[in-house]
């Protein structure tokens, strides 16, 4: 979205990823959002809210997104249209990338 501003492109970026059926947000909370993210995350998610499907896939838990997003109004606006309605899947045990045969032996946490 960054990128799309200073092409000027923002705009059409924005009303794509709103009007998309399913949007998928891998790696959600890898660093804390910076204000413009933050502004950016909320225009979407507030666009997208009550029409199209979005799915956070994350390794921070929940109780931490309110931290990660930053900024308490933000923070409230955000997570209030996500968590509004929304369901939640937890999954325990090892990563499979870590299971997988496929993977050498520097590549395996030991």
């Amino acid at each position: 979205m960054y990128l799309a501003q200073a092409e000027g492109s923002y705009r059409k970026l924005v009303t794509k990823l709103i009007n998309a059926e399913l949007l998928i947000i891998d790696d959600w909370g890898l660093e804390p959002l910076s204000a413009g993210q933050r502004s950016d995350l909320l225009e979407l998610i507030d666009g997208r809210y009550d029409h199209h499907s979005t799915l956070i896939v994350s390794q921070l838990p929940v109780t931490s997104w309110y931290d990660m997003i930053g900024e308490s109004t933000h923070a409230d606006a955000i997570l209030d249209r996500l968590v509004h309605r929304s369901i939640k899947v937890e999954l325990q045990g090892e990563s499979m990338r870590k299971m997988t045969k496929s993977l050498t032996d520097g590549d395996q946490e030991k």
